[in-house]
C-alpha cells in the first residue's frame, strides 16, 4: 500500500490500542500456566483474576459470572442454549426470539433447534419492532422465552431498544441476552442500565486482541450446564482449555482506554462526541456530493461513529474497489463471513429495496480517526461519484435509448 490511506472500518475491527499491545507484551514474558500451583503459575492466575474484576466491572456484572472465550462468536454460541441454567432454575428454555438484524450467529439458533427459533421483525427506522416483539410473547405465553438482542446494529449503527424489551420478556419470565458486540466502548453498555440477564463483547471491537471475548451475567446467578469445550475445569467449567493471558490482559487495557477516552483523559484519542462530529460532518459532504444519496437507520438513535448509506444506481462493490484504490478502506456491511459483497439481511428487514440496499456503503470511526481520514473519504468520494456516476449515467441513458 503506497501513500495516504484512510482506515473507516472499524465495526469491522479497530486497531490495536497502544496500551493493550503493552499489556499483551508484558504478559507474553510470563512463562506460567494459570492453572498451575507455583509462582509463576499463581503469578499468571493473578493478570487474569485482575483483568476479570476490571472488565466485569466495566459492563456492571459480578465477577465470578465472567466466562472469557475466543470472542462474540463463540459467547453467544455458549450462552444462547437451551440447557442454560438462570437463578436456580433447571428448566430448559422453550425457543428463542431474536430481531431479524441480529449476527448470523444468533439467527442461527445458537444451540436452540431450528424449530425453536423465531425472527422479529425491524421497523423502517432499523430498530426491534417492540409490538412484534410483544405480540411473540404473547404467543408464547406458557413457554420458558430467551431473547437475543444487540445493543447496537453492526450495519447501521442503530441502537435496540434492550431495556424496553427486557421489561416485557422479563414480565413473561424470560431471560435477555444482550449481544453488546457493536456497542461495547461506543455508548454505555453496563448491565444495570440496559436491564439485560447476560452480555456478549468482543475484544478487538474496542481496540482490544482479536481471539477475545467473553460472556458476563447480571447477579452472576446463571450457570452454563452445556459446555462447548469439555477437558479441563478452567472458566469454572465453562470453557476446557489453559486461558490465553496475554489477550485477557490485552482486553482489559483496552477497557481502561476506553474509560479513560470518556472520562477525557485518553490523550490525542476520540471521543464519542468528537466521533460523532467526524461522522456528520462525512454525511454532510456525502450529500452535498450526492444529493441523492440514501442513509439508512439515520432517523434512529444510532452509534456515534457509523454511517451506512446509498447511492442509487451505483453497486457497493465498484465504489468499495474504487474507494480503496484510492485509500480508504470502508465496507459494505458485516465482516463476519466469506469477505463477499452481499446483500445485507439488515436491510431487508428494514424493507429497503433490493436495488438500493446492493449499493450500501459503510464508514465506520475509531479510536484513532482524524480529520484527515474524512478529508481523504471525501476526495475519494468525490472522484468515484465523478467517474463511476458519469458512467452510470451513461449506461441509463443507453438502456432508456
Amino acid at each position: 500500500m503506497h501513500g495516504p490511506r484512510a482506515y473507516l472500518d472499524h465495526n469491522a475491527t479497530t486497531p490495536l490500542h497502544p496500551s493493550a499491545r503493552a499489556a499483551i507484551c508484558a504478559a507474553l514474558d510470563h512463562c506460567g500456566n494459570p492453572s498451575s500451583v507455583h509462582a509463576e503459575g499463581r503469578a499468571a492466575r493473578a493478570m487474569i483474576e485482575s483483568a476479570r474484576e476490571e472488565i466485569a466491572g466495566f459492563f456492571q456484572a459480578d465477577a465470578k459470572s465472567l466466562i472469557f472465550t475466543s470472542g462474540g462468536t463463540e459467547a453467544l454460541n455458549l450462552v444462547l442454549t437451551p440447557d442454560l441454567e438462570t437463578a436456580g432454575d433447571a428448566r430448559p428454555f422453550d425457543c428463542l426470539l431474536a430481531g431479524a438484524g441480529e449476527h448470523p450467529a444468533v439467527l442461527s439458533g445458537c444451540r436452540f433447534p431450528a424449530g425453536a427459533v423465531e425472527s422479529i421483525g425491524l421497523t423502517p427506522r432499523g430498530v426491534l419492532d417492540i409490538a412484534a416483539l410483544d405480540a411473540a410473547l404473547d404467543r408464547r405465553r406458557g413457554s420458558r422465552v430467551m431473547l437475543a438482542l444487540q445493543l447496537a446494529n453492526n450495519e447501521t449503527g442503530a441502537l435496540q431498544p434492550v431495556a424496553e424489551a427486557a421489561r416485557l420478556v422479563h414480565a413473561s419470565g424470560g431471560f435477555v441476552v444482550c449481544d453488546a458486540v457493536q456497542g461495547a466502548g461506543k455508548v454505555d453498555c453496563g448491565l444495570e442500565r440496559l436491564g439485560a440477564d447476560a452480555l456478549v463483547f468482543s475484544a478487538h471491537k474496542f481496540g482490544g486482541p482479536k481471539g477475545a471475548g467473553g460472556v458476563c451475567f447480571a447477579g452472576g446467578a446463571s450457570h452454563i450446564r452445556s459446555p462447548l469445550h469439555r477437558g479441563g475445569g478452567q472458566e469454572r467449567g465453562a470453557r476446557a482449555g489453559t486461558e490465553n493471558v496475554a489477550a485477557i490482559a490485552g482486553t482489559a487495557a483496552a477497557i481502561r482506554a476506553v474509560e479513560d477516552r470518556s472520562s477525557g483523559t485518553g490523550a490525542s484519542e476520540l471521543d464519542h462526541q468528537a466521533m460523532e462530529g467526524l461522522r456528520n460532518r462525512i454525511e454532510t459532504d456525502i450529500r452535498r456530493v450526492c444529493g441523492g444519496a440514501v442513509f439508512f437507520g439515520a432517523q434512529a438513535e444510532r452509534l456515534p461513529n457509523t454511517s451506512c448509506f446509498a447511492v442509487p444506481g451505483v453497486e457497493a462493490q465498484v465504489l468499495l474497489m474504487f474507494m480503496d484504490i484510492e485509500g480508504v478502506a470502508v465496507s459494505s456491511g458485516s465482516a463476519c463471513s466469506s469477505g463477499k459483497v452481499k446483500r445485507s439481511h439488515v436491510l431487508t428487514a428494514m424493507g429497503v429495496a433490493d436495488n438500493l440496499a446492493q449499493g450500501a456503503i459503510r464508514v465506520s470511526l475509531g479510536w484513532n480517526s482524524r480529520a484527515e481520514d474524512c478529508d481523504l473519504f471525501i476526495r475519494a468520494f468525490t472522484k468515484a461519484m465523478k467517474t463511476i456516476g458519469a458512467r452510470t449515467t451513461r449506461t441509463a441513458r443507453q438502456a432508456a435509448a
